[in-house]
């Protein structure tokens, strides 16, 4: 697939207005899909391994490698591809919390996975410990405590920009601790980790300037019925919708519109 957007289709979403971060309505930048922004869309709570979407063969105890079903996207700004998140370009085994810990390095992106619920990202500090985004505060915390049964991964290069340096990195965490809501400018945990990790605007809460010819394309792979296309206006707006379908599965509904297959 390289940097290359091949054929673009659409699902049929209603068309309802979103707000400019300039407070300037401008219709042509009008996209069909809203959204209502809470604190409440951080995941991190108590559940068993069957609760996370583990069999009892895949228990938290277990080390791993070994593989959960989710669904896979690539995403695009313009044809750039700044997003990739498929199994046959990359390593998406998941691994015990315990393990984990083995492999991480200060300034690692880690994310936590669990069936029907939004993955759970953090920047890793050192002994044990991880700095996140949970529930409108940023705060510092214990990887085997916030894992819940839940197995993760490293995700460094699931997004393509260039990564600061890991003393960077850790100065962006550890600079923002214990900010609560209303002095953030992250909507959800994946935002802050990766803004931390890539230092890129475009992570923050309406921190993007918008224009008609930029946009990104968020490619939904679903199992069986072909590549779905998506367009938004703003990387927030785009992370916001893929954490909700990893949430909901609620595209695989919606696809059936008009048949948007590739």
């Amino acid at each position: 697939m390289g940097n290359q957007l091949d054929r673009i289709t659409h699902l049929n979403y209603s068309e309802l207005p979103t707000g400019d971060p300039s407070g300037l309505e401008k219709d042509e930048l009008r996209v069909g899909v809203a959204y209502f922004f809470s604190d409440e869309e951080e995941e991190v709570d108590d559940r068993t391994p069957s609760d996370c979407g583990f069999t009892k063969d895949h228990s938290p105890a277990e080390e791993g490698p070994f593989s959960v079903s989710e669904v896979e996207y690539s995403a695009f700004c313009s044809q750039e591809c700044i997003f990739s998140k498929l199994r046959e370009n990359e390593d998406l085994n998941v691994y015990a919390a315990k393990t984990l810990l083995t492999m991480c390095k200060p300034g690692d992106l880690l994310e936590l996975v669990a069936t029907a619920q939004a993955p759970h990202w953090a920047i890793y500090e050192q002994d044990d410990q991880v700095i996140h985004l949970h529930k409108g505060e940023i705060r510092k915390d214990s990887l085997l405590e916030i894992s819940s049964g839940r197995h993760g991964r490293i995700v460094n290069n699931r997004y393509r920009y260039r990564p600061l340096p890991p003393d960077l990195v850790m100065q962006n965490a550890v600079g923002h601790l214990g900010l609560s809501s209303e002095e953030i400018c992250w909507t959800n945990s994946e935002s802050f980790a990766a803004w931390c990790r890539f230092g890129k605007r475009e992570f923050k809460a309406g921190g993007e300037a918008h224009s008609a010819e930029q946009q990104y394309f968020l490619k939904v792979h679903l199992s069986g019925s072909g590549v779905h296309t998506l367009v938004f206006r703003s990387l927030e707006d785009m992370i916001w919708e893929r954490r909700r379908v990893d949430a909901s599965g609620i595209l695989k509904e919606l696809s059936l519109v008009n048949g948007g297959k590739e």
